[in-house]
């Protein structure tokens, strides 16, 4: 699983168990951002899962919202999230594959289609070839 996959899901975790638990402390989102000392809207961000807190605004949410930061995490092992989850270990790939995957991951829809257009036109030249190889 990529960082930014993990991330993400890390994201709606957290924003999920924070809007919960300031719910269930009938707190309004200004009560809990002046109490933690960000502004409102930030906090507002980090409920709508846009946001992860700096680890000292996560120590202070913890506390604001009395709640155990294993669990804010996604690191309570009796509710552990199945994005947590140790996955099956994907096949070693060669290097090669590996970094063009990382830079295929930086880039946009329009460079992306280029490159599937390039990949397309590559196989079929190479599958026109009588023995194989490419020139």
């Amino acid at each position: 699983m990529d960082w930014q996959n993990e991330k993400k899901k890390l994201m709606a975790h957290l924003a999920a168990v924070v809007r919960e638990a300031r719910k269930r402390a009938e707190l309004t989102q200004a009560d809990v951002a002046e109490r933690v000392g960000v502004v409102t809207e930030v906090f507002g961000r980090l409920e709508r899962g846009y946001l992860l807190p700096s680890v000292p605004t996560l120590r202070k949410l913890c506390h604001v919202l009395r709640m155990d930061a294993n669990v804010v995490l996604g690191l309570d092992v009796e509710k552990e999230p199945s994005w947590l989850k140790a996955s099956e270990p994907e096949a070693d790939d060669p290097p090669e594959l590996r970094r063009l995957g990382r830079t295929l991951r930086r880039m946009d829809a329009a460079q992306l289609a280029v490159m599937i257009s390039t990949a397309n036109a590559l196989m079929r030249h190479t599958a026109q070839r009588p023995d194989g190889q490419a020139e």
